[in-house]
């Protein structure tokens, strides 16, 4: 397995990570216990050194399980779990998932005590702030944050779906490693401003649903239909009036793919790793199978014309619909 280098504090990491949040979060049916920690540890032995979580998935039940599962590796991996929610006095949406954002100090050194507790560990190698919150001035967050890390609590940070100029202001207090933003051939919007304000500043990015929330494995029909326990019915560009028009991406990588002799998860998943030497897909997945497919992406070599003609293809198709909920959506790049 290849490494990258997330920031300019040099946290090195597994080229392609692992998201945790599918083994009991959004995606049902979970996968038994015993199932779950066999997932992770078959992704230890196959090279991945990094391993993504939050606090509000589950809520808390997937730190508490990645924490079990990590446990005897917890020297050899680097762990990133997330805070930033009010679990306690927090409105559900409908899919139980809390919708109040919080990111008081004192609210953050409750969220890190616990985390902590249930990753059974003494440090968090990269601590995001999982959403911004507009009543707490990022200054002071980051500010929390370098107390942490004075501590040993936390070793590097990041922002999960900042805007730029968030960023900014979080990282000329407190360096930041990393942003975490969706970012796959389905979702190319940080291309416009992210991608360039990383660069500049040296901080990674970590791409969340780099598999375009599995579009892009070429695995559904243009007649899908997802169950209201799937987190995937509830956003616009995967209802049925829109789904059926944007499977025309996943056709075209699947085009491509069979061309290249791969599949079209390890295309989609070279493509980003093409992009940019600082960007790290976190592809999660409950199946052996596609977690060895996932993690084979970082075998294949994409050319400059190979990727100019992917490119040329992106071009002529157009996704509709946004990407979240209004609700969700509410809640990023503030």
């Amino acid at each position: 397995m290849q490494h990258r280098i997330l920031g300019t504090g040099g946290l090195e990491v597994s080229a392609i990570g692992y998201g945790c949040m599918g083994l009991s979060t959004s995606y049902p049916p979970f996968p038994t216990k015993a199932e779950a920690v066999g997932v992770i540890h078959k992704a230890i032995a196959m090279g991945v050194t990094f391993f993504d979580t939050a606090e509000v998935y589950g809520p808390l039940t997937n730190e508490e399980l990645v924490g079990e599962a990590l446990q005897p590796y917890r020297d050899k991996v680097v762990l990133a779990t997330k805070f930033g929610y009010d679990l306690d006095g927090g409105k559900r949406d409908a899919l139980g998932k809390t919708l109040c954002l919080c990111s008081r100090p004192e609210h953050m050194r409750k969220a890190l005590e616990g985390s902590l507790r249930r990753l059974r560990t003494d440090h968090i190698d990269l601590y995001y702030q999982h959403r911004v919150d507009p009543a707490v001035p990022i200054e002071d967050v980051a500010g929390a944050i370098a107390e942490f890390m004075k501590e040993g609590k936390v070793l590097h940070w990041g922002l999960s779906e900042a805007a730029p100029g968030t960023v900014r202001r979080a990282h000329a207090v407190c360096p930041v490693a990393a942003v975490q933003n969706e970012y796959s051939m389905w979702y190319r919007e940080p291309e416009k401003e992210l991608l360039p304000t990383l660069e500049e500043l040296g901080i990674g990015l970590v791409a969340f649903s780099p598999l375009g929330k599995g579009v892009l494995t070429g695995r559904f029909a243009r007649d899908a239909v997802f169950d209201k326990s799937d987190f995937r019915s509830t956003i616009p560009r995967f209802q049925p009036e829109n789904f059926s028009g944007n499977l025309a991406l996943a056709e075209m990588v699947q085009d491509y793919a069979r061309a290249k002799q791969t599949s079209p998860a390890r295309l989609a998943l070279a493509w980003l790793l093409a992009r940019k030497p600082w960007i790290v897909p976190i592809p999660g997945t409950k199946s052996l199978s596609r977690l060895e497919e996932n993690i084979g992406a970082a075998e294949i070599t994409l050319s400059a014309a190979e990727m100019a003609e992917l490119e040329e293809a992106m071009t002529h198709i157009v996704i509709v619909g946004d990407r979240y909920s209004p609700g969700q959506a509410a809640l990023t790049g503030k």
